[in-house]
């Protein structure tokens, strides 16, 4: 039964389960930060067996109350019930001896440790002696990667795996905590398509063993798929409830921002200036010794107020091009052109200062520094423009970030908020923002609205697209076929290495780039150039 927008519903004509299907309740939950108001008399409801999916926009409440729920958080008022009985949960520790485990949206590993260390890290496994079995842990391990379709070896260092292997980790970790009700905050957002088909058969799995997960992503038509309830938050507000069979994508845009979210700027005017970067014949040797080329002879152009979409499946070759153009990894072969510029022999400074910027896909280890401030990381790259008489101008650096944190729209209480205290959304436009002080003439960004919501993805392509009308080339990288139709001016396909299609996303479909990815087996006809 759907309401009005903004009044929350009830399932009661279509639920059949009775109140003691609830396993975990929250009641009248408040959580405040300094005047700051998270959530606002929360009630919320887990039922075992089930999926619940969170929607919401970046900052909502959402991650907020499922921390409250795994210990890592304490409300300011309100309480949790477990079975019916009142809770509470001061630690994670605390909650996975209750039973609640949590796989956290921005990843949680030490990258100097194993696998297996990092997945019975502070619950290790113990012999009859009190020593660790290491052996016991192994088995579990290897287990767990059979379970996930992953062939990663339990002594291998997290620092060695790529990033969608890490949220495999964390995944793992969750399910050897052996959980009643399990939390998936963003799960997917750095697995390729084949490891979210794993995860939901592993989720199936779980609910038919009467496991209760609770679920938020910012796929909204994955997360529509594997509910079985839907649960909207707003500004710190539940404001509407649903079982998953009365919902559909228009529904969940609703109730998220109030309005029909969407982003589209194919019929944006486009007017191209001169070549800003040019890639010709470029190879990247495959840094995990396989002994084989992860680039393999690319080339293509980049023109002044252009945004250029690179294209594909996980492993295609894109971050390690975009992060060999930024001087994060070497060529092997070929050039890259910044106008006359030869980057190839820059460091990366020197490439930043020439005018090539990255946001990199990984936010939290590469673009941020967790102990600073919103505006020490927005000023970290351009430094020196501050620079006066050999000493830093406090008065210029501040300036500055002023500009910038209005100029993304970066919601914070202020440059010297905690840089953990935003959403995700608003740490990329920090991150997006701190390139964008340096003066780029050409700015690469991977995967950039990875773990955003819908509306905060609009504003990031919004930005890009008002730099690109002032000449700004953009480079980005995306697995989202959506977002590769609606907010590029062109995309350019890679598979194995190899760029095999050029596409106009204003006359392409979604098909036809899925199936030059290779992930569908529709068949195509040439669009653009083929290279």
């Amino acid at each position: 039964m759907m309401t009005d927008f903004g009044t929350p519903t009830t399932d009661t004509d279509t639920d059949t389960d009775t109140d003691t299907d609830i396993v975990l309740r929250a009641v009248d939950i408040t959580k405040r930060y300094g005047a700051t108001e998270a959530l606002k008399g929360v009630n919320f409801e887990v039922r075992r067996g089930k999926v619940t999916v969170l929607f919401g926009e970046n900052g909502a409440g959402k991650s907020t109350l499922m921390k409250i729920l795994a210990g890592v958080e304490t409300p300011s008022s309100g309480h949790l019930e477990l079975d019916g009985r009142v809770i509470s949960v001061a630690s994670p520790n605390e909650a996975v001896d209750l039973g609640i485990s949590i796989i956290h949206q921005e990843l949680n590993l030490c990258a100097n440790l194993s696998v297996r260390d990092n997945i019975f890290i502070g619950r290790e496994l113990r012999t009859a002696w009190g020593s660790i079995d290491y052996a016991a842990e192994r088995r579990v391990v290897l287990g767990l990667m059979e379970r996930l379709e992953e062939k990663i070896d339990p002594n291998t260092l997290v620092a060695d795996l790529r990033l969608g292997q890490q949220q495999i980790i964390e995944i793992a970790r969750a399910l050897a905590a052996d959980a009643r009700i399990l939390i998936m905050d963003e799960p997917t957002s750095a697995l390729s398509a084949t490891e979210v088909e794993v995860l939901f058969k592993v989720i199936t799995d779980l609910t038919d063993n009467g496991v209760a997960i609770v679920y938020i992503s910012h796929h909204l038509e994955e997360a529509i798929e594997v509910s079985d309830y839907a649960v909207v938050f707003r500004d710190g507000e539940l404001v509407a409830k649903e079982a998953a069979a009365n919902i559909d994508l228009p529904w969940v845009v609703g109730k998220m921002v109030g309005h029909a979210a969407e982003y589209d700027f194919r019929d944006e005017e486009r007017n191209y200036g001169d070549v800003a970067l040019s890639v010709k014949d470029v190879r990247i040797v495959d840094t995990s010794g396989a002994g084989r080329l992860s680039v393999n002879g690319v080339s293509f152009d980049v023109r002044e107020g252009e945004i250029v979409c690179l294209y594909g499946l996980m492993g295609a070759g894109r971050t390690e091009l975009v992060e060999a153009i930024a001087g994060r990894e070497p060529i092997a072969s070929g050039s890259v052109m910044l106008g006359s510029t030869d980057l190839k022999p820059l460091s990366i400074e020197q490439r930043i200062a020439r005018g090539i910027g990255l946001v990199p896909e990984d936010r939290q280890r590469d673009g941020l520094v967790q102990l600073m401030s919103v505006g020490e990381n927005m000023s970290l790259a351009s430094l020196t423009s501050a620079v006066k008489s050999f000493f830093l101008s406090r008065g210029t650096e501040d300036g500055k970030i002023a500009d910038q944190v209005r100029d993304v729209r970066v919601k914070t209480a202020g440059a010297r908020a905690p840089i953990t205290s935003l959403s995700g959304g608003n740490q990329q436009k920090v991150v997006i923002g701190k390139m964008l002080m340096t003066g780029p003439r050409v700015l690469l960004l991977d995967e950039p609205t990875r773990g955003i919501d819908v509306g905060a993805k609009g504003e990031i392509f919004s930005l890009l697209f008002r730099e690109a009308k002032k000449g700004l080339a953009v480079l980005y990288v995306t697995s989202e076929i959506g977002e590769a139709l609606t907010a590029s001016h062109r995309i350019l396909v890679m598979s194995k290495g190899r760029v095999v299609r050029e596409f106009d996303p204003s006359i392409s479909t979604r098909e036809e780039v899925m199936a030059a990815s290779g992930e569908s087996e529709i068949g195509t006809s040439p669009i653009g150039a083929t290279q």
